[in-house]
Order: structure tokens, then sequence, then C-alpha cells
């Protein structure tokens, strides 16, 4: 569903944050439908602002949405620019996802800014659709894993109001009854699932169509990212010396297993939006473990108030419990209609002074490495680990093949039935084609 709106006319709307970015990733075809509001405008000085558009209740406070509210509202008021805005969501799994929508929007030129998922983020960079964001002030403040995400062809194309960070929600009082220790490997996630499934749990991992691959990547690339020698490792993928698919093929594997035990449902994972397909089943407390982003573990509309204790721990890995940090962010539009005040707009929406009030409403990781908020009791497992620098990002614009949308892509071809090596043989041809597009 499509929506234009004036973001200073109606006040608290669907606009979200990074995180609610994800319920809609990744590419499928389908229709964008109808429902198309137009609201006229006379100002003189406007941008237009594409994003993501949350499904919410009608009584449930959405926390991420009033975050970037403020920010915006802090731009119109130092800047005397009214930010308009459209917003967009699938209804289903079989409509065009946010992703389809943003490419053809950006393509052609029909906004000025967008709130954009990390394969889009490449996509539109190297198609040279996106400008530049460098040269603004915010730019100066950047935590380097912000820059190493989201720097394309020596150019910053894209900055995040949070650094989204992925997790495995655990109901802790579920994991207490069968005395059971939180899995750090993952052959100790697989006996747990094991457990949970002994003692009448019919599907231990609640899944849906977008996060599985945050299991394949932290055990890919846990070593990667973590034992020094990150930029070597890097350089052999994109040469050819090394293959992504060697890196893949253990993650591809564990979910293979987890599908075939019957601890994933993978019919239902393949047609399932993200919270909607298994949040219900882990609030019900019927389902201990789903995944998720940190943002999601605050949200009223995810997983903010459960009845139980949660937990938010790291993904099973060879180094332990792994977060996984892909990155999102704001692009200008190359040829934006009103592309100077959007960068104007940007620069106050991702100051220091933006970042604390979008940090401290929303209660996330900032991008800027002068901003730190407390986060809640249930999130200090996962955050433990990234303030030990312990961490594989989910997306590399530095690696030559696109990580998180490809893995999401080849994950869902394994859910509907592709074996691990048929999945291989897909990283091997897009390993290739990066390396014949770097030859020409």
């Amino acid at each position: 569903m499509i929506r234009e709106r004036s973001f200073r006319k109606l006040g608290l709307l669907c606009i979200v944050g990074a995180a609610a970015l994800f319920v809609a990733a990744c590419g499928e075809n389908g229709g964008t439908g109808n429902n198309l509001v137009v609201v006229e405008d006379n100002e003189e000085r406007e941008v237009n602002l594409f994003s993501p558009m949350e499904k919410t209740e009608a009584d449930v406070e959405n926390v991420a949405r009033s975050a970037v509210d403020k920010t915006i509202i802090l731009a119109e008021e130092k800047l005397g620019v009214k930010v308009q805005y459209v917003t967009y969501t699938a209804e289903d799994y079989q409509d065009k996802t946010y992703d389809d929508v943003t490419l053809d929007r950006a393509r052609s030129n029909m906004d000025d800014m967008y709130l954009l998922n990390p394969d889009t983020i490449r996509t539109l960079a190297e198609e040279g659709e996106l400008r530049d964001l460098s040269g603004l002030g915010c730019a100066n403040n950047l935590r380097d894993v912000v820059k190493a995400a989201n720097v394309v062809d020596g150019k910053l194309v894209a900055i995040p109001q949070e650094v989204v960070a992925y997790g495995l929600f655990i109901n802790k009082e579920m994991f207490d009854q069968y005395n059971l220790a939180l899995p750090e490997t993952p052959e100790d996630f697989l006996e747990c699932c094991s457990v949970f499934k002994e003692n009448g749990i019919e599907t231990p991992v609640g899944a849906n169509r977008w996060w599985l691959e945050t299991f394949v990547l932290a055990q890919a690339y846990a070593d990667l990212y973590n034992d020094g020698n990150t930029e070597a490792e890097i350089a052999a993928l994109n040469s050819g010396e090394s293959k992504y698919s060697d890196y893949m093929r253990p993650g591809f594997e564990f979910l293979q297993e987890m599908i075939d035990k019957g601890y994933v449902d993978a019919e239902k994972a393949l047609v399932s939006e993200a919270i909607e397909g298994e949040g219900a089943d882990f609030l019900a407390q019927k389902t201990p473990i789903v995944m998720a982003y940190w943002g999601a573990a605050n949200a009223d509309t995810a997983y903010g108030k459960p009845d139980f204790e949660m937990l938010v721990i790291g993904f099973p890995s060879s180094r332990g419990q792994m977060p996984v940090m892909p990155m999102t962010g704001f692009g200008v539009g190359i040829n934006a209609e009103h592309g100077e005040d959007a960068l104007a707009v940007l620069d106050v929406m991702l100051s220091d002074e933006a970042m604390q009030i979008y940090a401290e409403t929303n209660r996330v990781i900032s991008p800027s490495k002068n901003v730190e908020v407390e986060c809640i009791p249930a999130l200090k497992p996962l955050n433990d680990r990234i303030q030990e620098n312990v961490y594989v990002l989910g997306s590399n614009a530095g690696m030559e093949v696109e990580q998180w949308g490809n893995t999401c892509l080849i994950v869902r071809e394994l859910l509907g039935g592709a074996t691990v090596d048929e999945c291989m043989a897909q990283f091997d041809r897009l390993q290739e084609e990066a390396l014949h597009s770097t030859d020409q």
C-alpha cells in the first residue's frame, strides 16, 4: 500500500526507523496496489522522503516512528523546510517488496530521500543513483562500522539513524524449565531444539521469509570479522582466491538440519512476513526462540512487552554468541529535484543532537561515536558482545558480492526445497559474475 502524506499536517504518522525496513526486505514480484493519496502543497521549499510503513495496531504506540518524527521536526524547524513522504509496505508475500518499489522510484527520480536496505544501497550506489554524503558534517561523527558498510567506490552513500543489530530472542523461562543453558555454538543450539522437541514443543524456532540468513552469516563470517585478518580475507574473496560458498556452506547445512528435524517450519516461513508469522506464538510461549532486530525488543508493536523473561543473545557460531549487524541508511537521489535541501535535512536528522534524541527515544545503538544510551536489561547479552567489538557485518560494501539480500534470497530457495549444493552453486555464480564485472 502506497500513501503520500504531508508530515507537518498529520503529525505522528507511519514513518519508521531503519529496523522496520527489514519487514519488507529483498525482492519479490507483484503489484503495489492503487491506494495512492496525493496531498497538495504550495510551499516552495520541500523535501520528499520515501520510507516503509510499519503495520501496527491503532492503540499501540510506535516508538520507532516517534523517534524519526522528532528528528524530522527538528530539521523542519531549523531549516524552514517541509518534509513530505510516501510510505509503502507489502501487504503479504505476493506483493512487491519495499525494495522493489524503492528501486523503481529511485531510478525514476520520484523522491528526494530514501530509507534504504543494505542490498538496495549497494545496487543504487553501483548504478550511480545516490549522492556522496561524506561532505556532510554528521559524517565526521560516524562509527567505523557504519562507514565499512555504506562506502561504495569511495563514496559514503547512506547513513542510518541506528545501528541495526540482529539477535536471537529467547524465552528464558522456557530454557530454565528444561535446565538448558543459553546456546553458544551451533551444536549447543541444535541440542536445545532437540530437548524442546522431545518435550512436546512442535516448532522450537519461529521463522519468517526474511531473517534466517542471520544464522548463516553468523557462522560464515565469525572468524573473518573477529580474527584480525578481515581485509586480507575479503581481498581473497574479491579476487576469487577464496569462495563465498565455502564460507556459506556450514550455515546452510545447519539450516537444512533444522528443517529436516522439524525445528523450523520451512513451508510456513517461506510465506510469513517478519514478526507477523512467528510473533504470536513466541508471545504466547508456544515457541521459545525467534530472531529479530534490536529495536523489536523495545517496541510495543513487536516484543516490547512479553509476559515472561526475555533475553536477546547472539547467533550460534564457532566463536560463541554472535550479533549480526546489517546497515540500513538514508540516501539522496543523484538527480533529486530538491537535492540540496534534502542534504541539509539529512545533516540535521543525522547530527549528534538529533541522534541523541533518536537513540534516547528508541533506545538503540547510535551510528554516532559520540552518542551512547543505556539498553534495556533484555538486550544486555547482545550489547555486551557488541561493546567487546564481537560481531559479524551482515552487509559490507567492500565485498564484491552483496551479502544481506543475496543470502536472504538463496536461503529462501533452501526453504522452497533447493539442496545445499544448489544454493552453493548460486553463490559461485554470483562470485563469477562479480569477478567478470571487475575485469570489464
